[in-house]
């Protein structure tokens, strides 16, 4: 049975994207900040007759609890064949490139981009083990440095006042990069997969898209075969027809 990893899995977008390798016949550790609600949402899905997934207490901010996970994950499995890095926060809003203090760009990116490489390097020789390794980075349409530099289209991008939370995404987008290149003769794939604006408590629940349908786009590309694509950064919602969307 392969394995898989998920970061921020106790809800909304994580939570389905473990319901669906759930049915995908993989065993699941559930990435939590908190282990009472990852515990709790363990409890839902085993009710809904899956049972192959248990809680894992993951704060992707904290080195030494990402170092923890490894060491309790490792005396479970010695192979990890999907690693979805899902756990992200938006700073809260508004936010300014000129009057954001240092601090929120700091505690935004801990999460979002040094969170996900803590992550990605702790588990990386589970990794190496799986025939077929998979790294999902789960990034945002609005992390387009093309989309919000063009007039015609990006700038209206900036009337979210996100600037903190942009900068994060871009960042991860970057490291997408550099990932899959220097993975580029192994089994990995490696992808920066945006899940569309859905409607979680991620956003006040302003989305106009469904977990279900955010789920499947990340999954998606945690169950690609030996010939499928890595380094790409997609977005079915902003290209319904072939997921591209520029870097």
């Amino acid at each position: 049975m392969k394995t898989a990893l998920i970061t921020g899995a106790n809800k909304s977008i994580g939570l389905e994207a473990a319901r669906l390798l759930l049915h995908h016949d993989y065993y699941v550790y559930l990435g939590s900040r908190n282990l009472e609600n990852g515990q709790q949402a363990v409890a839902q899905l085993h009710a809904e007759g899956l049972p192959n997934v248990e809680p894992v207490q993951l704060d992707v901010a904290d080195p030494a609890s990402v170092k923890a996970a490894r060491e309790t994950v490792g005396r479970k499995t010695p192979v990890l064949d999907v690693l979805i890095n899902n756990a992200g926060i938006n700073g809260g809003m508004p936010q300014s490139a000129l009057d954001s203090d240092i601090s929120q760009f700091q505690r935004v990116f801990d999460t979002n981009f040094f969170g996900v490489i803590s992550v990605t390097q702790t588990f990386l020789d589970l990794l190496r083990q799986s025939a077929e390794p998979r790294i999902v980075n789960v990034s945002s349409a609005q992390g387009s440095l093309t989309l919000h530099s063009d007039p015609a289209h990006g700038y209206k991008y900036y009337a979210h006042k996100a600037a903190v939370y942009h900068s994060s995404k871009s960042a991860l987008n970057m490291y997408t990069i550099n990932l899959a290149y220097e993975l580029r003769d192994t089994p990995f794939k490696v992808n920066a997969v945006d899940p569309g604006f859905v409607a979680t408590d991620f956003n006040g629940y302003r989305g106009t898209g469904t977990v279900q349908e955010a789920g499947a786009r990340v999954v998606k590309y945690a169950l690609l075969g030996p010939n499928g694509p890595t380094g790409r950064f997609v977005s079915e919602e902003y290209n319904p027809a072939t997921g591209e969307i520029p870097w």
